[in-house]
């Protein structure tokens, strides 16, 4: 900026030129283009977090199995089941299903599964073959579902 007056205190009045206004206009640009990549850089792992890549979606397996805790929490249910395996040892396996408020415009509640529940449940394993999966559907003792049961 260059001095272009005096005001009537005969303090020094700055004001700005035409070059001066140029740079402001390309500061706030630049400003503006910083904000976007930093708003762009934080959603990536608010996006990744939702992937279920690590899931076999080309698998769905049945097993009995027994409610032994259901976690109606966000940003994900989880409903921990106990499964008997090929050696008579029960597992504890971790299934993942969707959010809450998804789940619950779909009729689910906090109490859709109790511990102690028998019920069938379908889910995509994990691709490490560690004891957990992605929930699919579940099919209780009375014959009533929740997610997809319909064909396979």
């Amino acid at each position: 900026m260059r001095l272009n007056s005096r005001n009537w205190t005969g303090i020094a009045v700055f004001r700005r030129t035409d070059q001066n206004e140029q740079a402001h206009a390309r500061a706030r640009a630049w400003s503006g283009i910083a904000t976007v990549v930093v708003a762009l850089a934080l959603s990536f792992p608010a996006a990744s977090h939702h992937s279920s890549a690590m899931f076999d979606k080309a698998t769905v397996r049945e097993e009995r199995a027994t409610v032994r805790e259901f976690q109606w929490t966000n940003p994900h249910i989880w409903i921990q089941v106990l499964i008997e395996n090929e050696n008579g040892d029960v597992e504890e396996w971790s299934i993942e299903g969707l959010g809450t408020n998804t789940l619950f415009r779909r009729g689910w509640r906090p109490t859709s599964f109790k511990e102690g529940d028998e019920i069938v449940i379908r889910f995509n394993p994990m691709l490490d073959g560690s004891p957990a999966g992605g929930f699919v559907g579940a099919k209780f003792a009375d014959g009533s579902t929740l997610g997809a049961w319909q064909g396979r």
